[in-house]
């Protein structure tokens, strides 16, 4: 199996939820290892560009508006196909 790395982010819901614990503990029980960790807050400007593919949209204003509405959990997961495994 290969190794991978991915990008995994616990949104603001998630986060007000009290579930951080609850999803870290999923990604460990499934053989996977959190490599990188963060709580950040996201302003409009990087959500902009987080989100640049849908300007234009018209859900564009509320994505934005809900990923910076408080804290989310960035993390980086690696493991054997960390990949599909996340996305599953």
């Amino acid at each position: 199996m290969a190794t991978q790395k991915t990008f995994v982010m616990i949104k603001p819901d998630g986060v007000r939820r009290k579930l951080i614990g609850e999803i870290v503990g999923r990604i460990e029980r499934k053989g996977l290892r959190i490599a990188a960790m963060k709580m950040v807050k996201i302003d409009r400007e990087t959500a902009n560009k987080l989100y640049e593919e849908h300007i234009g949209k018209s859900f564009f204003n509320e994505l934005v508006s809900y990923i910076t509405s408080g804290p989310v959990v960035c993390m980086v997961v690696e493991g054997d196909e960390a990949v599909r495994v996340m996305r599953t």
